[in-house]
C-alpha cells in the first residue's frame, strides 16, 4: 500500500537525495559482502589455470589453485564458494559413475578448501552432466532422460560430496523427487548439518550457454533440457516446486536465471519467507563483460546496480561470477 503523500511543495521527494549521507540514511536495500556466493571452476592438473573464453575474468584451475583462491575469497570475507567440475568428453560415460567418486575434482577441492580457507562454507552442485556423455543432467535411455534412476545416482553423489566435507549442496538437475531421497539418505549416513540449497525453480533458459563451455558440456549436450527444466513463460509452478522442495527437506531454495526472473524471487520471497537466492548464470555475466570491454558501460556501477536488484527482489544472496570484485568495492 502507497501512503498519502502530501502535494508539492509540502512534500518535495528530492530533499532525501540531496546528499549521499541522505541517500545512506534513507536507503531501502543494501548489498554487502555477505550476500555473496563465489562460483569458481575446477580443473585437472597442478598450479595451472585456463581462461573461460566466454567469460572474461573467469577462469578454470587446478585444485591447488582452487584452494588458493578460497583463500582471497575468505580474506575478502565472503561466506560461500561453490564449485563446479570441468570435464572432458574422454572422462565422460554413460554411466557417470565418477560424479560419486571419492577423489573426482569436486571432492578432491572440497577437502582442499577446507584445508586451506576452513572459514569459508563450501557449496557443491549435484547433477549428472559434468560426467555425463549425452551432456544431460540425468541419465539418458532411449532418448528419455529418466526420473528414478537417475535420484539413486544423485543420492550417491550428494553423500560422496558430504564425505568429503561439503557444507552446502546444491542440487541444480530438476529431477522429481531428489531433495527428499537426498535429506533422507543424509541422515540416515549421520549428515544432519548438511544443508541443501535446492535449484527449486530453474528455467531451461538460453543464458546458460557460456556456463556449458566452461564445464565442457557443451559438445557433449544432445537436445535440450527442457524435459526437466521449468518452461520460461510460467510462475505458479516456480511456486509449487518450491514449496514441493521445501517439504522435501530443502534449507533454502534458488531461482535461476537471476535478471530475467526476478519477478519470481519476489514471489518465492513474499510468499514462503525462506532463504532465497539467485544465480546471476553465466550468460547474464557475458553480456555485461561485453558490454564493459567495449566501453559501453561502466563495469563496477553496472555490476554493482544489477547486484543490488537481487536484494531488491528479495533475495538474501546471489551466486555471482562478480563476487571478487563486488567484495573489493564494497571493502573500498
Amino acid at each position: 500500500m502507497i501512503p498519502i503523500t502530501p502535494a508539492f511543495p509540502v512534500t518535495r521527494l528530492r530533499r532525501m537525495r540531496r546528499t549521499p549521507a541522505l541517500r545512506a540514511l534513507s536507503r531501502q536495500n543494501t548489498l554487502s559482502v555477505d550476500d555473496l556466493i563465489w562460483p569458481v571452476f575446477v580443473m585437472d592438473g597442478h598450479d595451472n589455470e585456463t581462461p573461460v573464453a566466454s567469460m572474461p575474468g573467469v577462469m578454470r584451475r587446478t585444485v591447488d589453485r582452487i584452494a588458493s583462491a578460497a583463500v582471497e575469497a575468505q580474506n575478502l570475507g565472503i561466506p560461500a564458494i561453490c564449485i563446479f567440475p570441468y570435464t572432458g568428453m574422454e572422462a565422460r560415460t554413460t554411466d557417470c559413475a565418477m560424479a560419486w567418486d571419492p577423489n573426482n575434482l569436486t571432492n578432491q577441492a572440497i577437502r582442499a578448501i577446507k584445508d586451506a580457507a576452513p572459514d569459508i562454507a563450501v557449496m557443491t552442485d549435484i547433477a549428472l552432466d559434468p560426467y555425463n556423455i549425452n551432456g544431460h543432467d540425468g541419465f539418458v535411455e532411449n532418448g528419455e532422460i529418466v526420473n528414478d534412476r537417475t535420484v539413486e545416482a544423485l543420492v550417491k553423489m550428494a553423500l560422496a560430496q558430504a564425505d568429503a566435507g561439503a557444507d552446502i549442496l546444491g542440487p541444480s538437475d530438476m529431477m522429481d523427487g531428489r531433495i527428499g531421497a537426498i535429506r533422507m539418505a543424509l541422515e540416515g549416513a549421520g549428515h544432519h548439518n548438511v544443508t541443501i540449497l535446492s535449484y527449486a525453480a530453474k528455467y531451461a533458459s538460453a543464458f546458460y550457454g557460456p556456463f556449458r563451455d566452461a564445464v565442457g558440456a557443451s559438445a557433449a549436450l544432445t537436445g535440450d533440457k527442457k524435459t526437466y527444466q521449468m518452461d520460461p513463460g510460467n510462475t505458479d509452478e516456480a511456486l509449487r516446486l518450491v514449496a514441493r522442495d521445501l517439504a522435501e527437506g530443502a534449507d533454502m531454495v534458488m531461482v535461476k536465471p537471476g535478471m530475467p526472473y526476478l519477478d519470481i524471487c519476489r514471489q518465492v520471497k513474499d510468499t514462503f519467507g525462506v532463504p532465497t537466492y539467485a544465480y546471476q548464470v553465466s550468460g547474464e555475466y557475458a553480456m555485461m563483460q561485453a558490454a564493459i570491454q567495449n566501453g559501453w558501460l561502466d563495469g563496477e556501477k553496472v555490476m554493482m546496480e544489477s547486484l543490488l536488484g537481487f536484494k531488491r527482489a528479495g533475495c538474501d544472496g546471489i551466486l555471482t561470477y562478480f563476487a571478487i570484485e563486488a567484495a573489493k568495492f564494497l571493502q573500498r
